[in-house]
């Protein structure tokens, strides 16, 4: 099967890390809805995203786009690169402001509170829908939309985050059930 290779820009990158922080923002904030019966801002920045479903993302898409059509292969290669992610993620944000942005310690299977096998299991489903679902689709709407707007759309994103990520080092969000 000949398939033709196509190489995307920084803007691809770009937008997809942006809409798959935003997509974890979002499971993040209704989970915390359902569960806690309030809206909570989880993550370390105070916009509406959260960097590690879009580095996660990112990573996935890199390493298992050629897998698309085996999806047991990317769910357990999802399921195994998320769980390192979330565990090497968690111990940087503990070592670096002293709290623990979520703790899994009564979960099943868990490691240092870290990870567990509940969410690992969520982050190779979710893995598995976005290399093998989502991407296709994100491919055909990222080409109808003009170069120029996404470069505009790409920079004013880069720009709020920059600014976001500059006020939050000094002081990360660490409101309302934020640690637990």
């Amino acid at each position: 099967m000949n398939e033709k290779k196509i190489t995307h820009g920084f803007d691809y990158y770009v937008l997809l890390f942006f809409l798959l922080s935003f997509i974890g923002w979002l499971w993040e904030v209704a989970l915390f809805l359902v569960t806690e019966h309030a809206f909570i801002n989880r993550g370390v920045y105070r916009g509406p995203y959260l960097p590690i479903y879009g580095i996660g993302g990112l990573l996935l898409c890199l390493l298992l786009r050629s897998l698309r059509q085996k999806p047991l292969w990317v769910f357990g290669i999802s399921l195994c690169s998320c769980s390192v992610l979330e565990y090497l993620t968690s111990f940087f944000l503990e070592r670096r402001w002293g709290i623990r942005w979520w703790d899994y310690s009564g979960h099943f299977l868990n490691i240092n509170g870290r990870i567990c096998l509940l969410g690992a299991v969520f982050f190779g489903l979710g893995g598995t829908a976005l290399v093998c679902l989502f991407l296709p689709f994100f491919e055909k709407l990222y080409w109808k939309i003009s170069k120029k707007w996404r470069v505009c759309i790409c920079l004013a994103l880069l720009l709020i985050f920059v600014a976001d990520a500059a006020y939050c080092s000094m002081r990360p969000n660490v409101g309302y059930g934020i640690s637990e």
